[in-house]
């Protein structure tokens, strides 16, 4: 990261570009999820201190509220047989109605419309491996882990949070793996669902960041919980897609529905007030929003020192906290 962030001309991609060392992709969870070590950084005063995920209430403002998006990942992986015996893997990423689901399909060129695959019919192609298809009975596949990590999962449910409640994800809100339910109970939470979708697996691949398009993802509130999120003195978002959902919220958005915001150097925050968050990929937006609340180079900073100090990136990975 050596480029210098222009705010008045917008955003190169390659501004999102960093070096990791591949052995600090995590290949697995740790042991206990409050294990994970915790980069605490201070926007106000520059200061960085390393501490481990259990002292997080310690770490964030007195009397902040902690909000967490409680959405469940599916078992969205399913490996399935062409009838030309090859085979085929399709990940769920929503439900749209009954049994009519989107998803991703590869290898896609092999793939035809009306094409049966076990439970699964494909209906349309969308495009860039995307399909709408129909599939008999519920999602009964694997975990689907990032393809960043290799190794196989032992225990599926550490890839969901201790409060994941309704299902409707196709990857874990990462930030949140770390809570306990022992930690959970020692702050005060509120909760709000968003179903993570298709990028969370898409990079950024515009020259420019203004010219990616999101594609939408649906979200719920209850209104007593937005009531008490808008009436706390100091907010902390658990991930970027709390975040996503508390500023779409915070721009007049209903409580029930779907959101393309998308966050980038130069957003104005209006709700959140301090953010957890893992280490993201380079190339992903999702860096892009850390960039927008920590700033441009605080977060190449950031992510330098975490490199340095041998911290374990991505899904498994630890977690930084920024106030």
């Amino acid at each position: 990261m050596t480029l210098t962030f222009n705010p008045d001309v917008g955003m190169r991609t390659s501004e999102l570009d960093y070096e990791l060392p591949p052995e600090l992709i995590a290949q697995r969870p740790r042991e206990r999820r409050d294990e994970s070590r915790l980069l605490v950084f201070s926007r106000a005063t520059g200061t960085v201190e390393h501490r481990q995920f259990r002292d997080i209430g310690s770490c964030v403002a007195e009397g902040t509220l902690v909000v967490v998006n409680d959405t469940r990942v599916l078992p969205a992986r399913l490996m399935l047989e062409r009838p030309t015996g090859g085979r085929t893997e399709v990940l769920l990423l929503e439900r749209i109605e009954g049994e009519v689901w989107e998803a991703l399909a590869r290898p896609s060129r092999r793939l035809r419309e009306g094409m049966r695959l076990g439970p699964v019919e494909l209906l349309e192609s969308l495009g860039e491996g995307r399909w709408r298809l129909r599939l008999a009975g519920e999602p009964d596949g694997e975990a689907p882990l990032p393809p960043y990590i290799t190794e196989p999962l032992e225990d599926a449910e550490r890839y969901q949070t201790v409060y994941a409640q309704e299902g409707g994800s196709a990857a874990a809100p990462t930030a949140g793996l770390h809570f306990t339910p022992e930690l959970l109970a020692s702050l005060a939470v509120e909760r709000v669902t968003l179903h993570v979708g298709l990028d969370t697996f898409r990079p950024v691949t515009a020259e420019r960041l203004e010219e990616h398009r999101l594609h939408s993802e649906r979200y719920e509130v209850g209104e007593e919980a937005w009531a008490r999120i808008e009436a706390a003195p100091h907010v902390t978002a658990v991930g970027t897609t709390s975040v996503r959902v508390l500023e779409s919220l915070a721009r007049g958005a209903p409580l029930v529905g779907r959101t393309e915001l998308f966050v980038t150097p130069g957003f104005e925050f209006r709700r959140v007030d301090s953010l957890v968050t893992n280490f993201h990929l380079p190339r992903s937006s999702l860096l892009a929003l850390v960039m927008a609340f920590a700033g441009v180079e605080e977060t190449r900073r950031l992510y330098e020192i975490a490199i340095e100090e041998r911290y374990r990136f991505y899904s498994f990975g630890d977690a930084m906290l920024i106030l």
